[in-house]
């Protein structure tokens, strides 16, 4: 005979299993990231129910003088979860009842839900971070700017294929490295604005019948507006995307200089010259010096891209709809990509303020790879009338030359340069040794490089100029974003306060 088994299920909320691993998780992570973003949320909602006639004044002062109580009298961190009741939310309702009874206490959830209330609280605890990050990633790209900067006029030898290419300065490749982090940057500050709208008001999903105010309580909150449709308010997870997604590029950008500084260490290459200070010595070998902060960057880099790659995998394929999907665990699990980010970007901020090209090393390099000859096929084009591949072909074989006797361009180089123009143009150069010496020359290579965007003192002067004036942009809205917060939470905490002297 079939039966209901409605009928016979004698269980009861909540499972013990489902309490230790659900309830009691969620619950430790509230009470870690969440507890002043709920404070926050219940004293601005009320606020809106007082200020909206909603609650009348007696209500409103009871209500707030209760919410003090709770704070005074409640140790959070102490709490241990018992499951008596299932959220951090329901405790905070629990401890209202004991102060106020089931009536008042039930009022101050008059309009809202825990969906509108969840979501509020991830984008809280999200410009949060975003604000530490961006304050971290300025500080680095303020680090670069310094060192281009110091760096301007020191070679160092750019590879191409893993090979020595051209030669540039350091200046001019950190400033590579600038304008990518500045992309990343705005990036940032994009998806900070996509967080910056609060979801208060839309309660479950349709909002409600009562006269809220939405925009009054995102004001108070200290976001920049309210999300307009209330649907999208519980559904769209575009700010949890948006910021990791930001956060996913700009580590897997940061990545590939360090992956270049790790290169330019190596012993065969020397380029980069790292101080004792951040050298460790192997355990077993006294010669080696182990510049292990960029491997520890390099994986950490590559550690807080994964983390937020991981978010938006989690976000694939879910429902548009509100889910837990999105919610507390999801959410702990990013703030681990923000803890790694941390880390990778004060400690980048640092190596890059303190090391150095090793010039020595550096000319020995271009010496002999002959990275400058692309200056003397140009200068043939220039000064003997060439064509370019009649220039380049006289240039390749002086390299071949210079290259088969492992010697120096500016030394050895001269002899096969006037071979190779006299077989090739059937004429003497009136190029002499010393123009010779100077053509090929790394200061000369950089120096006529003075195009738009080059590594000549001219133009790299002027985009270091130009980096200043984006780093003020970014300290300007930074502090903007600052001042706000601040006055949301100085206006909260007046309207709140004078709320427990009207009853």
């Amino acid at each position: 005979m079939m039966t209901d088994p409605r009928l016979s299920d004698t269980s009861v909320f909540p499972d013990p299993v489902y309490t230790e691993t659900v309830l009691r998780p969620l619950f430790e992570g509230a009470k870690a990231h969440h507890v002043e973003g709920f404070r926050a949320i219940d004293r601005a909602h009320l606020v809106m129910l007082a200020e909206t006639g909603i609650l009348d004044a007696g209500q409103a002062s009871a209500l707030a003088s209760a919410l003090v109580d709770i704070d005074a009298e409640v140790d959070v961190p102490s709490l241990t979860y018992t499951g008596e009741v299932e959220d951090f939310f329901f405790l905070i309702e629990r401890e209202l009842r004991k102060r106020l009874g089931p009536d008042l206490a039930g009022r101050l959830h008059t309009a809202r839900s825990r969906n509108d209330i969840d979501h509020t609280l991830f984008k809280i605890g999200l410009k949060e971070r975003i604000d530490v990050l961006i304050g971290k990633a300025m500080a680095l790209h303020t680090a670069l700017i310094d060192a281009a900067e110091r760096e301007k006029d020191t070679l160092i030898v750019a590879y191409t294929h893993g090979q020595p290419a051209q030669p540039s300065t350091f200046g001019h490749y950190l400033s590579a490295v600038i304008e990518v982090l500045a992309r990343d940057i705005e990036r940032l500050f994009e998806a900070r604005a996509v967080v910056d709208l609060s979801p208060m008001g839309a309660a479950a999903i349709t909002t409600s019948g009562f006269p809220i105010d939405r925009e009054l309580v995102a004001r108070l909150l200290g976001f920049s507006a309210p999300l307009q449709n209330s649907y999208s308010c519980i559904a769209a997870v575009d700010y949890i995307t948006a910021t990791y997604g930001a956060i996913e590029l700009m580590f897997l950008h940061i990545g590939r200089p360090i992956q270049d500084f790790q290169y330019w260490t190596a012993f065969e290459v020397g380029q980069l010259y790292v101080p004792n200070a951040l050298v460790q010595i192997s355990s077993i070998m006294p010669q080696k010096r182990n510049p292990v902060p960029i491997e520890h960057l390099r994986h950490l880099a590559s550690q807080t891209m994964a983390r937020a790659r991981a978010m938006l995998d989690v976000m694939h394929n879910t429902p548009f709809t509100d889910m837990n999907d999105s919610e507390g665990e999801t959410q702990a699990m990013g703030y681990q990509a923000f803890d790694c980010a941390y880390r990778v970007l004060d400690l980048l901020s640092s190596v890059i303020s303190q090391v150095r090209v090793d010039s020595t090393r550096v000319a020995g390099t271009i010496r002999r790879s002959c990275i400058t000859i692309t200056e003397l096929a140009d200068s043939l084009v220039r000064q003997e009338g060439l064509s370019f591949r009649e220039g380049h072909e006289i240039a390749a074989t002086v390299a071949r030359a210079v290259v088969s006797i492992d010697g120096d361009l500016l030394i050895d180089g001269y002899g096969p340069f006037i071979e190779a123009f006299e077989r090739l143009t059937g004429r003497h150069t009136a190029i002499g040794p010393e123009r010779f010496a100077e053509l090929v020359s790394p200061e000369n290579f950089v120096a006529v490089r003075a195009r738009y965007g080059g590594p000549a003192a001219g133009p790299l002067g002027e985009a270091i100029a130009g980096y200043r004036e984006k780093a003020e942009f970014f300290s300007e809205m930074a502090a903007g974003h600052a001042r706000r917060t601040a006055a949301a939470a100085a206006e909260l905490d007046t309207r709140f306060n004078a709320l427990i002297g009207e009853a």
